[in-house]
């Protein structure tokens, strides 16, 4: 019996983490053939050529799509989307997977599904079903989810939302965050090694900040980061500062300049354009805070028993734990927030989004699909039919 061709799809350091023992069970499985396609981040020099990250921990790529353009503008990002169709209509019609496995939310990825539905090749779709209103990655994550076919959500309010989308509830998988498999399954770097690694020294203090583009706010994203520089600023040198890089989402290059700036003005301050998954949650072990506009604040942090300071709208509306402190994106919410964070004692925090077995789980039922193309035609389940 030929092995069934699974097909995974990474566009960034930040997904590929969470993708990252997923293909390592599919790999693993001797009735399974794991294709990878990299393509947005993973493929630009200024995001640091993470491809070969994929590359160094043992996975072929089957194929790169390129289509990440230079420009951050609104138009830019569209054009790239529309070279992403275009790419991934040629690799799939090369691949041929039986299966494709798609994680998220970013533009990168719903031109993959595009491509896939229109070559009636059935999509498996992580984390579809979560609320994010402030950024348009909440309008791909539903659109991705009325072109999926198999739904692996993260948690039970997700997968009640994806039903509410129409989908069938023999399909939809509550099987938590990949992220919490790698926080589980990995060996974290210790804090010597790290400031080894890093060229870091950690204070007696020290916060990781991840702050991304939020595309549907009315106020600018660079406006509000400098709301939060201005608080970093005010500790001086006596707290540490890990800055990550922003994505590649528009209004992206506003930002990375003013961490250029922020940086080469302190000294206690370290930016960097892609730590990887494992130095990444290395870093979020050993921080005594967690601030910024990212999902790992909430998906990960969590896991660690660490505060996060969640600035603005750009994810409001998700399941969050009680670690999770909200604000507002000016200055002074931003100081109340962190000041009480610094405080916090999360040690006993539940992680709300699984137990770190998602991978397994989602491999055995990619397994058990009999037929992957009687997938293709879907009937719309109306929760009238009782489907709460």
């Amino acid at each position: 019996m030929s092995k069934r061709r699974i097909c995974v799809v990474t566009g960034s350091r930040a997904d590929y983490g969470l993708l990252y023992w997923l293909m390592k069970e599919i790999q693993s499985d001797p009735d399974m053939q794991l294709q990878v396609v990299a393509t947005g981040m993973h493929l630009a020099p200024g995001f640091g050529l993470t491809y070969k990250l994929v590359e160094a921990d043992g996975f072929l790529i089957d194929a790169k799509v390129e289509m990440l353009l230079s420009s951050d503008t609104s138009v830019g990002v569209s054009k790239s989307i529309g070279l992403g169709v275009i790419g991934f209509a040629d690799v799939l019609e090369v691949l041929s997977p039986e299966i494709l496995v798609l994680l998220g939310d970013r533009f990168e990825i719903i031109a993959a599904a595009q491509a896939a539905m229109v070559a009636s090749i059935p999509i498996a779709h992580i984390a579809g079903g979560d609320v994010t209103e402030g950024a348009f990655d909440e309008a791909i994550r539903h659109s991705i989810t009325k072109m999926a076919h198999l739904h692996f959500v993260t948690n039970r309010i997700a997968a009640r939302r994806v039903r509410q989308l129409g989908e069938n509830p023999d399909y939809v998988y509550n099987v938590g965050s990949p992220g919490v498999d790698f926080i589980k399954r990995m060996k974290m770097t210790d804090r010597g090694d790290l400031e080894r690694i890093l060229g870091f020294s950690f204070k007696k203090k020290n916060i990781l900040v991840t702050f991304h583009p939020a595309t549907l706010d009315n106020e600018l994203s660079d406006r509000q980061f400098r709301e939060l520089l201005d608080v970093l600023d005010s500790y001086g040198e006596k707290i540490g500062i890990i800055i990550t890089m922003p994505n590649s989402d528009t209004g992206r290059s506003s930002i990375s300049v003013l961490i250029d700036d922020f940086i080469a003005g302190h000294p206690n301050a370290k930016s960097y354009v892609s730590l990887g998954q494992a130095l990444y949650l290395s870093v979020m072990a050993q921080v005594d805070a967690v601030v910024g506009n990212s999902s790992s604040g909430l998906y990960e942090a969590p896991s660690f028993g660490k505060p996060t300071v969640n600035i603005g709208d750009r994810q409001k509306g998700r399941l969050m734990a009680a670690s999770v402190i909200n604000c507002g994106a000016d200055a002074n919410s931003i100081s109340l927030a962190l000041a009480d964070a610094l405080k916090m004692d999360c040690s006993g925090v539940i992680n709300p989004y699984g137990d770190g077995n998602s991978s397994v789980r989602i491999k055995d039922v990619l397994k058990k699909i009999t037929e992957p193309r009687s997938l293709l035609k879907k009937h719309f389940f109306d929760l009238a039919f009782g489907y709460e």
